[in-house]
Formats: C-alpha cells, sequence, structure tokens
C-alpha cells in the first residue's frame, strides 16, 4: 500500500508500516523535501518519491503532541496571557509578579 494523500503542513500521519506518528513542519516542492517531526521530538525529511512510495496515513493528532516540547515556555507555543499588559509591568514592582 503506497501513500496516496499529498503532504500538509500540521498535518499528523502514521507509518502504518513502521508504527511511527509524526506532522510534516515543512514542505518545498522546489528543493523536493518534505521536513517532518516525529512524535518524539526527533527530525526527519523524505523526498517525494519515498513520501508517495511509503505506507503513510491521515491521523489526528496525538493528545499529548506537545510531550516533546515540555520545556518550552507558553509564549513558544502561540499562548499569550492577554491580562497582562507590558506598560502593568513597568509600573509595578518586581516581586508583586512573583508572589
Amino acid at each position: 500500500m503506497a501513500t496516496v494523500t499529498d503532504p500538509v503542513i500540521d498535518q499528523w500521519y502514521k507509518d502504518v508500516e513502521n508504527d511511527l506518528t509524526f506532522k510534516v513542519v515543512a514542505y518545498d516542492e522546489g528543493d523536493d523535501s518534505i521536513d517532518v517531526q516525529y512524535h518524539n521530538g526527533d527530525i526527519g525529511e523524505f523526498d517525494n518519491d519515498s513520501w508517495y512510495n511509503s505506507t503513510f496515513d491521515f491521523i489526528e493528532a496525538p493528545e499529548d503532541w506537545n510531550a516533546p516540547f515540555d520545556d518550552l515556555e507558553p509564549d513558544d507555543l502561540g499562548y499569550s496571557n492577554s491580562d497582562t499588559r507590558r506598560s502593568d509591568m513597568d509600573d509595578a514592582p518586581l516581586q508583586e509578579f512573583l508572589d
């Protein structure tokens, strides 16, 4: 069974043959490269031939998809705290925010 789906950035896939899950993080048709990040955090790359000759299938994102990134700060994931404004922080003593 060969892959019949095109690579889509931020889409999760399962390599059925090798029982690996990964997400496409970059796709450059001109460079013939598909960059992926495996569920364990490792980075990999495929060319178009190897992609379409593999056994990949769409899957939902794993519940713990961010497990390899446990040491990231919330800002690194694109989250923000809209209740705290920079001007509020400039006017208050640092200890107030640390408590």
